[in-house]
């Protein structure tokens, strides 16, 4: 099943043409068989129940194609089999299969080209268990670079995506090769979490650690940064570590990194926001927690918590809430952090708007993270001496609190 489902595609136009010629049919079917149905009742009710269902189904086809969302069917029920796209291989449960890899990995390498492997990883703290892609760049495999500790970026897809819509729609991998072979960003690794979990629909977890409920924020930060640095050989320095997204992805961006800078140096958002947005696709997530809520805004985080994180925030001119927390970021910043906030034209909030934001995205990040550190560096400072500061108990199980390290 799982197969079949990740076969059908939600992103293909003609997929959408198919099903546009469908609804059209049927809803000239209403009227043409009204009189000629034996079984008036039942023709009748079916044949308007079908071309209401394909109206539908074409309308939210036509939504997902416009803001990315699922490229599947697979993708949208979180079936069995992983639904991504772009992935060159599996790397297994916590990435235990990625020693095998390295020959398919360095043939890919000599065509200019970094390799996305998918996996789940368990984090040591939380237990949670989530889809993760990993790009890994042509120099990995190269050995020139043996040993050497790469930066990271980790890109939090959009709410209600996966790791799939970065590997697939929003073309990253490409993006990431051009941009590595320009030297506008130099080699990195990208771990796209999911950051979500299943089921995906109605379950909109904003990247926050849930009051009494799941500690995604956590596992968003300490366990894969912790499983990255041990297992991909990623670069400890905070400043080697850039977290970034689209829409809630810019917003998890941005609040991870204020909430953590004690481990994050950059943060880049694209049609993001300032604070977690409540409505019915995230169930509550404080539970009327003040303290709580206070401590994932971004404004307020800036202002209390200022720490030496860069921030790019990117807003349309026609997103106004986007915009709106634009004007808000700008008032809020303090020394030491740094904010670089650019208005765009824009199509409004949907992924074309974002995709054409990539190439500067990088190469804003490109500016400010670090190279590949040598092996023979015995002078990594993990923190930078940036401490961090004490986070409310969420009561999530294995959720950071109060100061951690």
């Amino acid at each position: 099943m799982g197969l079949g489902l990740s076969a059908i595609r939600l992103d293909s136009t003609l997929n959408l043409v198919i099903v546009v010629v469908l609804a059209l049919l049927a809803i000239i079917a209403v009227p043409f068989f009204w009189e000629r149905w034996r079984r008036k009742l039942l023709g009748r009710s079916g044949t308007i129940l079908v071309a209401v269902v394909l109206i539908v189904i074409s309308t939210g086809m036509g939504g997902n194609i416009i803001g990315g969302f699922f490229p599947t069917v697979g993708a949208l029920f979180g079936t069995g089999v992983y639904s991504g796209q772009g992935v060159d291989a599996v790397g297994g449960q916590n990435g235990a299969d990625l020693d095998k890899l390295g020959a398919g990995g360095a043939t890919r390498a000599k065509e200019g080209k970094g390799s996305v492997v998918y996996m789940t990883v368990t984090g040591k703290r939380t237990g949670l268990t989530r889809d993760v892609s990993v790009y890994f760049p042509p120099q990995y495999y190269g050995s020139a670079y043996q040993g050497f500790k790469f930066p990271v970026i980790e890109w939090i897809p959009n709410y209600p995506s996966g790791p799939e819509v970065v590997t697939g729609p929003y073309g990253l991998p490409a993006q990431l090769d051009a941009a590595i072979a320009k030297n506008v960003l130099p080699p990195s690794l990208v771990i796209i979490p999911d950051p979500t979990g299943k089921p995906k629909i109605g379950h909109d977890t904003q990247c926050v650690d849930e009051v009494g409920g799941s500690a995604n924020d956590t596992y968003l930060t300490a366990d894969i940064r912790d499983w990255a640095i041990e297992k991909l050989g990623a670069n400890p320095q905070r400043k080697a570590w850039t977290m970034a997204g689209w829409s809630s992805g810019g917003y998890c961006a941005m609040n991870l990194v204020t909430r953590h800078p004690q481990w994050y140096g950059q943060a880049a958002s694209v049609s993001g926001y300032a604070e977690a947005s409540v409505d019915a696709e995230t169930e509550n997530l404080f539970k009327g927690r003040q303290d709580i809520i206070d401590a994932n805004k971004v404004t307020l985080n800036l202002q209390k918590h200022p720490s030496p994180v860069d921030i790019l925030a990117i807003a349309g001119d026609k997103e106004g809430f986007e915009s709106s927390s634009l004007d808000q970021l700008q008032a809020a910043v303090r020394a030491p952090a740094t904010l670089s906030s650019w208005r765009i034209p824009d199509a409004g909030h949907n992924m074309n708007t974002f995709k054409t934001q990539i190439p500067d995205v990088l190469a804003w990040i490109g500016a400010r993270t670090l190279p590949p550190s040598a092996p023979q560096d015995k002078k990594i400072v993990t923190n930078g001496g940036v401490k961090p500061w004490p986070l409310p108990n969420t009561g999530a199980k294995g959720a950071l609190v109060d100061v951690v390290e």
